[in-house]
């Protein structure tokens, strides 16, 4: 039954709004005066599933609903209710009513009325591509199809909270170094267009000769007031041209291919992307999805280009008959932790068990070695502006000192 979207006027004048199902908007009209409301404006929220695009798309616009963390949440409520026993209908009617925004409450609706209509909830998420990603509709299908959606929903909402757990963390290591870096480039700038000139005009009428850090400080001056915005401008085209290149395929494979050999970017970059893959190869292999479908959506994941190569290669090797731990032992880009798991989970029959093993180790030392990364940058920043800081301060420093003593 198609839902719909209304405000109506209550006895006392209060504007309502809400969700309502029926069969057509005048029923749905009809209904709302039966509860003693005056309709204002009655819009459908979901066509039948035959529909190309359907009125979500084009009404609310294209802004997602959920950011990662609260699909990860409502993941986890969903797979709370279902766990639970309350049927599908209701578990998403409940979500409907306690969603934090009318967007949230609306896309909820609209599933619940798919759902109704007779649409598996898989096929009705995939009606949403930009709130459901291919690979979450594909978990939720295995849990339809293995009858075990509850289970299989709970598995989904643990990935999604160690995926954004990781990525805080990394996050987190990473902004310290970021915030000093700005700060030390925002202050070095401002010493150099304003202190700098200052010692410029007090030192222009004197004969003496300036000292040399003086002199290339006074020049360096010049260039960051006088070609300071022309450099920031270079330095934002060139970033917009290499956004484009990564555009291109080639380009973006021998680059993802070059930053993984790098001696510490590289390790990171590695490590996050194997964490990933065999989190994700795990989830889907329990959910019940064939390990050929399961390869293709992990590779999916994946940002480094290079990496992604390696998998669909290994799923060549897979599809022809070869065990995953040696297809994917055979790429040497993935860590050899990745491949000893996994063929002890094809001799024990526990593949995703021990896939996921992998997934947790690969992702603590990630993330150790970012902390540790971070950790060594902090002082080595803070080193290093305040010896720029100092080279300037002596920069202006050095020309007063002589003059006091020339004078005396």
């Amino acid at each position: 039954m198609p839902a719909y979207s209304f405000e109506a006027l209550q006895n006392d004048g209060v504007l309502r709004k809400g969700v309502i199902e029926a069969d057509s908007a005048k029923a749905a009209r009809g209904q709302l005066r039966a509860q003693s409301l005056v309709p204002l404006a009655v819009q459908a929220l979901a066509q039948n599933a035959s529909d190309k695009k359907s009125i979500w798309q084009t009404d609310i616009g294209s802004a997602k609903c959920f950011s990662a963390n609260a699909l990860a949440v409502w993941t986890r409520q969903l797979a709370s209710l279902v766990g639970s026993g309350l049927p599908l209908e209701r578990a998403l009617a409940a979500l409907s009513d306690e969603a934090e925004s009318e967007k949230q409450s609306h896309l909820v609706a609209n599933l619940r009325a798919e759902v109704n209509a007779g649409l598996g909830l898989a096929k009705a998420m995939s009606q949403h591509p930009k709130e459901f990603s291919a690979l979450y509709t594909a978990v939720i299908s295995a849990g339809e199809q293995g009858g075990n959606l509850g289970d299989v929903l709970g598995q989904l909402a643990d990935d999604l909270q160690d995926q954004q757990t990781l990525k805080a963390k990394l996050l987190s290591a990473s902004l310290y170094p970021a915030i000093v870096s700005l700060i030390a480039l925002l202050i070095v700038i401002f010493l150099l267009s304003t202190v700098v000139p200052q010692v410029a005009q007090v030192f222009s009428g004197s004969q003496r000769k300036l000292p040399g850090l003086t002199v290339a400080m006074l020049a360096l001056s010049d260039f960051v007031r006088n070609h300071g915005w022309t450099v920031a401008l270079l330095l934002l085209l060139s970033w917009l041209g290499f956004q484009q290149a990564m555009k291109q395929r080639a380009l973006r494979l021998r680059f993802d291919a070059a930053l993984l050999r790098l001696p510490i970017v590289g390790r990171l970059a590695t490590g996050y992307n194997t964490a990933r893959f065999a989190s994700t190869l795990a989830m889907l292999t329990a959910a019940g999805v064939p390990i050929l479908k399961a390869m293709q959506s992990a590779a999916d994941t994946l940002s480094n280009q290079a990496m992604r190569e390696d998998v669909l290669d290994a799923l060549v090797l897979v599809r022809e008959g070869a065990p995953l731990a040696m297809a994917m032992g055979q790429k040497k880009r993935f860590p050899s932790l990745l491949s000893m798991f996994a063929r002890l989970g094809e001799q024990t029959g526990q593949l995703p068990l021990m896939l996921q093993r992998a997934a947790q180790q690969l992702s603590a030392d990630v993330q150790r070695r970012a902390l540790a990364l971070a950790t060594i940058l902090e002082p080595l920043l803070i080193v290093a502006m305040g010896g720029v800081v100092m080279l300037i301060v002596l920069a202006v420093l050095m020309p007063i000192m002589e003059l006091n003593q020339w004078v005396r």
